[in-house]
């Protein structure tokens, strides 16, 4: 009888399927109903309080004395907190300031800024490396407080509204965002647009922004936010009441330091609420941001990440 000779192990065949990390297997149902209750509870820490701001401004005041303090559960709805705050007072001109500083100063920005990264992603440019070197250097070291407020003070630019726009126009970040983007259009469609006789803004107004619509979209909501919750610039260089902007009133109502004209005998009265006062105002500064993020929102993967790596 001839002995049984052993077959060597056969090893993986070439044509199997590599092993895939971890992270791509498919879930199990353990797994998905984890993920499923952790942004459950993520959706209701972001939901809940805005939803408690909001009721609460739309309670009367006999429901925020019963519920004493903050309202949950809506049961006396009315609208007098929004009528007064938007009859005329203090904080329909601030608010109409707010508005006025974020759309000249988001213009001014990415007017400025859009034209500075243009500058700095063509590597021919004059001095584009020592410029590029130099926004860089800004990023990591300031002059401080007390110097730009002396360069603001000696400039002439307290009390006005220029105060609250020149001194945060520009972003680095945003520049080297919006750099990273140019840098990635194809340089021979560029080239031929110059053949064709285009000189550089022609080139930038008709090729460039067209192509970076999603990085444009992004930047342009960045600067918008900064300026409609910027409060500390006007805290710094406004002495003026009638010149601020909602931030900062808001910051008064809230801090309790002084009542909008109109409001504060209605709240003695016993007509309003000042918690509710407090919260419609809250509202207000929310709101503009709630309802422009939707529309930006699917910009943001190939704005962001695209303009970051390409950088």
């Amino acid at each position: 009888m001839t002995a049984a000779i052993d077959k060597p192990a056969r090893g993986p065949s070439r044509w199997a399927a590599p092993p895939r990390p971890v992270w791509e297997e498919k879930p199990s149902r353990v797994g998905l109903a984890g993920k499923g209750l952790v942004l459950l509870l993520a959706c209701l820490a972001i939901v809940f309080p805005l939803w408690i701001v909001v009721v609460t401004s739309l309670s009367s005041r006999k429901a925020i004395d019963e519920a004493g303090g903050l309202v949950m559960i809506p049961t006396d709805i009315t609208f007098v907190a929004y009528q007064e705050l938007l009859s005329g007072g203090q904080v329909t001109r601030a608010a109409l300031v707010s508005i006025g500083i974020t759309l000249v100063g988001t213009l001014f920005s990415m007017a400025v800024s859009v034209l500075c990264a243009y500058g700095l992603s063509r590597s021919g440019s004059l001095g584009h490396r020592w410029i590029l070197m130099l926004l860089l250097a800004t990023m990591f070291f300031s002059a401080g407080l007390i110097p730009t407020y002396l360069l603001v003070q000696s400039l002439g630019l307290t009390d006005t509204y220029l105060a609250l726009i020149l001194p945060s126009a520009i972003s680095v970040f945003n520049i080297l965002v919006l750099r990273g983007f140019f840098m990635g259009i194809s340089q021979e469609l560029i080239d031929s647009a110059r053949i064709d006789g285009a000189g550089d803004l022609r080139i930038l107004w008709q090729i460039v922004l067209p192509l970076s619509r999603a990085v444009v979209a992004v930047i342009t909501l960045f600067y918008a936010v900064g300026y409609w919750s910027a409060w500390f610039n006007a805290s710094l260089y406004l002495n003026d009441q009638d010149m601020l902007p909602l931030q900062n009133v808001m910051i008064q109502l809230v801090q309790k330091q002084e009542a909008p004209v109109g409001l504060g005998q209605a709240i003695k009265t016993g007509e309003l609420s000042g918690l509710a006062v407090q919260m419609a105002v809250m509202v207000m500064a929310l709101l503009p941001v709630a309802v422009l993020s939707p529309f930006v929102q699917r910009h943001f993967k190939k704005g962001m990440l695209t303009g970051a790596v390409k950088g």
